[in-house]
């Protein structure tokens, strides 16, 4: 190397700068280290995200097909962090209790991953066994997206059995906004159920042919006692469009009531607007088929 410029063992052409890379024989270069595992290593995309997260096997955010031959999977969890010090400054930082943080680490709802100290959101079978692991960076760099081997039909969720309703909401951050709405209220959010869709609900052109989304549809199916839906899609042409079509598709059967958040995009939004929490994260958002 030279003063601020590295080179490889690999590839003396290849010259690293700054934060940036150019591969002068091969006239291509990129700006991360996302880029350079694409481009120079050969790796795809899950490969490279993969590598740079250390044992965190993760799949890109993508629209679910109709195959389940992710079926036959194993989860593959991260590393468990021995701390939660990071996970729970990032979620009381947006708003959510810390009595509902606390309960979720205390039932591995939530754990805080190595060697990043992403936010892991996990969802279990019948068996207490864990099926669905979503996680997401707890810095600005938005990285997010669900764990090799996750099956969305468990996906993450606080339940009751005794309940006859059920609360739907996109991402797991919208629901522990909402238990913590619950209990600002004087409401105990141990009594309802409350399910992540474990991403944006995309239904098909035409509405009326539009498929149970597949969390929703393993609940339902689990918890033959529902006969209420209520939706808390976001407040955006995606969640509306979302919410008119589970309107549509289920209304013979369940009673299907539309409550989006009051105020902002989104449940976390209105909670920081309640709480006078200042947002300027960036939303992302994964999508379901």
């Amino acid at each position: 190397y030279s003063g601020n410029t590295y080179c490889t063992r690999e590839h003396d052409s290849l010259k690293i700068s700054n934060g940036k890379w150019m591969w002068w024989s091969r006239g291509i270069g990129g700006k991360s280290a996302l880029d350079y595992l694409i481009k120079v290593k050969g790796l795809d995309f899950v490969e490279a995200v993969e590598t740079i997260m250390g044992q965190c096997a993760v799949s890109a955010p993508v629209y679910e097909k109709e195959s389940r031959s992710y079926e036959n999977q194993s989860l593959l969890l991260p590393q468990k962090s021995p701390s939660n010090d990071v996970v729970t400054q990032y979620l009381f930082s947006r708003g959510i209790d810390y009595e509902i943080i606390n309960y979720c680490l205390d039932k591995e709802l939530i754990i805080e991953s190595l060697p990043h100290h992403n936010i892991v959101f996990i969802g279990y079978d019948e068996k207490k066994e864990a099926k669905y692991a979503a996680f997401r960076a707890t810095n600005s760099s938005r990285i997010m997206g669900d764990c090799t081997g996750s099956k969305k039909q468990y996906s993450f969720r606080l339940t009751n059995e005794e309940s006859i309703e059920v609360h739907l909401f996109e991402c797991a951050i919208d629901l522990l906004s909402y238990a913590t709405l619950m209990k600002l209220d004087c409401e105990d959010y141990r009594n309802a159920n409350l399910v992540s869709l474990a991403g944006v609900y995309s239904p098909r052109e035409k509405i009326e042919e539009s498929k149970v989304p597949i969390a929703l549809d393993g609940f339902l199916k689990d918890n033959p006692q529902i006969k209420k839906i209520i939706l808390h899609l976001d407040n955006d042409k995606a969640g509306r469009l979302a919410a008119k079509a589970l309107q549509t598709i289920l209304h013979n059967v369940y009673e299907v009531i539309d409550e989006p958040a009051p105020q902002g995009k989104d449940f976390n939004d209105f909670l920081c607007f309640r709480l006078g929490i200042e947002r300027t994260q960036t939303h992302e958002r994964s999508y379901e088929r």
